[in-house]
């Protein structure tokens, strides 16, 4: 039975549970497989976040050059 994807988290949660996984890395006292599992979940967090940022910026981007006519335009696929 495949398993099945969990939804990426929010901006803000991911940034949350970035920093959490910051301060317990700052800790130290860590066995090594729980610092090794910690900072593989906080690359994925990071480069979801980076995602959604730049996901962001895009579309700050496409509202700016439509000058005065403002139009929201969907970027990529809004269900990520």
């Amino acid at each position: 039975m495949p398993e099945e994807e969990s939804p990426k988290p929010g901006f803000e949660t991911g940034l949350e549970e970035l920093e959490r996984i910051v301060k317990e890395m700052e800790g130290g006292d860590l066995p090594l497989e729980r610092a090794l599992a910690l900072f593989e979940k906080g690359m994925e967090l990071s480069s979801t976040c980076r995602t959604q940022l730049e996901e962001a910026e895009t579309r700050v981007e496409i509202l700016v050059r439509k000058g005065e006519r403002v139009t929201p335009e969907p970027f990529g696929n809004p269900n990520k």
